[in-house]
């Protein structure tokens, strides 16, 4: 049975963290490896299959967009629904997704939402987490493969020796260090990686591609920046005449909106990993109030039969909301945890927990690791 327990740190874990990269551990408390949360081998299957159904879900759900002309509900600029329909039908390659869980054994795990373009906590799910189980259970199991499947998926995108740009925002420490080990899996798989801030991105009119600093062609970009920003910035008019591929694809934008919660209930009704979700106000009694756009739980109001029972503030909103069944998450010692299932490509690889001392998961929530045992 899923368990919450508490355990001494490593020695010297500060410094551990920080030797692969771990720079901003001590953030707001943000990793915490005083306790870690023990899975039984069943229950780790259950979030893996759940994981891939939904994956394939999501897929179909793209389909279906592109079929209804359902963009609008998404918040989707016109100019670009065409060319996300080509960018579908091209199967543009695609890397990885994080799913987030309420989940506590009990109950099949349901998806509070699914970060399909630009999820973070990367570095600690993938190799913190698994270099801690090495020291501090050694015996047992974690559900993670993600170093691994990376790796190979990377050596499915273009010629080997290919430069790859990789964008992040300057300033903003965690997309630098997330950024930087996605680097270091597409250079262990055979390309040449050069990092780029998103701010420092130039066009080229000569040639029809997005330029860096040295006023090289972007032939490939893995950019962390959102979808819904790009589209609606300067340069965003750009991309679909662009010669850059960009990772992830445009295609992404449409599982990258909350909106895909309401377009997946339509679609399967019932089913035991969903929430009922809708555009609409005033068909569910206790819900939770989501943007259509938003990060790390900013703007989501939790209503309890009509009182709001949490919130958080931010300044997302103005695409439009939409409706999900409440969920109210499981607490363990006064903490309430997230999963996120991880995917890459088509296949579950693996899942890293967040937990915190409110129900609504926040950039300043905490990483604990886990593992599974019989």
């Amino acid at each position: 049975m899923m368990k919450r327990i508490a355990i001494s740190p490593r020695a010297d874990y500060e410094r551990k963290l920080e030797e692969i990269g771990f720079s901003y551990h001590a953030l707001d408390n943000y990793w915490n490896e005083s306790v870690c949360y023990q899975f039984t081998t069943a229950e780790v299957d259950e979030i893996e299959a759940a994981t891939e159904e939904l994956h394939q879900m999501c897929l179909q759900a793209v389909q279906f967009v592109i079929d209804n002309r359902r963009f609008a509900d998404l918040g989707i600029p016109e100019a670009f629904w065409q060319p996300i329909a080509a960018s579908f039908a091209r199967r543009d390659f695609h890397l990885y997704g994080r799913f987030d869980f309420a989940y506590d054994g009990n109950a099949p795990p349901k998806l509070l939402e699914y970060n399909a373009d630009t999820p973070t906590s990367l570095l600690e799910a993938s190799v913190a987490q698994w270099y801690w189980l090495e020291e501090k259970f050694p015996e047992a199991d974690q559900f993670n493969s993600l170093h691994e499947k990376l790796v190979a998926r990377w050596k499915g995108f273009g010629q080997p020796g290919e430069t790859i740009h990789f964008a992040s925002l300057a300033e903003n420490e965690e997309d630098w260090v997330c950024v930087t080990y996605l680097m270091d899996t597409a250079a262990q798989a055979g390309f040449q990686v050069k990092h780029i801030f998103v701010e420092d991105i130039g066009w080229s009119y000569a040639q029809k591609t997005f330029v860096d600093l040295d006023g090289q062609p972007i032939s490939a970009l893995f950019k962390l920046y959102p979808w819904e920003f790009m589209m609606r910035e300067e340069f965003g008019s750009r991309i679909v005449e662009s010669k850059t591929r960009l990772v992830e694809p445009l295609w992404k934008s449409v599982l990258s909106c909350k909106g895909l919660l309401p377009i997946l209930w339509e679609m399967h009704p019932s089913h035991p990993n969903l929430l009922p979700a809708y555009f609409r106000p005033g068909i569910l009694s206790s819900y939770a109030k989501k943007p259509l756009y938003s990060r790390e739980g900013a703007n989501i109001e939790l209503v309890e039969y009509g009182r709001t029972i949490a919130q958080d503030d931010g300044p997302y909103g103005a695409e439009g909301v939409i409706y999900q069944g409440l969920r109210k998450l499981t607490p363990y010692d006064g903490r309430y945890p997230v999963i996120g299932a991880w995917v890459v490509h088509d296949s579950a690889a693996g899942m890293g927990m967040r937990e915190d001392a409110q129900p609504i998961t926040t950039n300043k929530s905490s990483f604990v690791p886990h593992y599974f045992k019989d």
